[in-house]
């Protein structure tokens, strides 16, 4: 399950995050990340308070058979939360040995993040092909270039900051995904949005 996973289900360069909301509101954003064609759907879990709307729409992906991920996971305790809640993969924003390997251990993907080639060596060690790049924006298009140089088969996802105004040019840096979250929200992107959708 975990080796390919996020090669399959990163099928284009858009990523939905959906922070802060509640549980109806996450599944109506999920649902329009959906109809748009971003197959990959994260929900942070911050605090407990989150955990509702993880729950509701990893049953909304259920029924339209899309894998709905839990973000912000930053202890082996929240791991073993969002296995039960159902979340198909675990992302967070720093690099936590314990955290990857107790991933591993149940079978739940892991997308750590990382800001440094330190970082990126770290996770390579652990098995990882796959990292996120945190935070995107203040890092800058740069670092993606240049982090290519050293590791030329870097998977990233960039994330921090973007949006469909300044994905394109992460996407040309060398970032393979953008995770977005307002956007979705804002009627005015969302054609930017289903452009670079569809243009994978």
């Amino acid at each position: 399950m975990i080796v390919g996973f996020f090669d399959e289900l990163f099928t284009g360069p858009v990523m939905a995050i959906l922070r802060g909301m509640d549980p109806q509101r996450t599944v109506e954003l999920a649902e329009r990340a959906w109809d748009l064609g971003i197959e990959a759907v994260e929900v942070p879990i911050e605090t407990s308070r989150a955990e509702p709307s993880l729950r509701a729409a990893v049953e909304a992906g259920a029924r339209r058979g899309r894998p709905v991920g839990a973000g912000t996971v930053v202890s082996t305790e929240q791991v073993h939360t969002v296995k039960e809640l159902g979340a198909a993969f675990t992302v967070a924003p720093g690099l936590d040995p314990e955290v990857v390997r107790l991933s591993a251990e149940l079978g739940v993907p892991h997308l750590p993040g990382v800001a440094t080639p330190s970082e990126i060596q770290q996770a390579h060690r652990l098995g990882l092909s796959w990292v996120k790049a945190f935070p995107a924006a203040e890092l800058g298009i740069g670092w993606f270039k240049a982090m290519h140089g050293p590791f030329p088969g870097l998977r990233l996802v960039a994330t921090g900051g973007m949006n469909a105004r300044n994905a394109p040019e992460f996407l040309a840096a060398g970032a393979a995904v953008v995770a977005v979250g307002s956007a979705l929200e804002d009627a005015e992107q969302l054609p930017a949005l289903a452009e670079l959708v569809e243009r994978s």
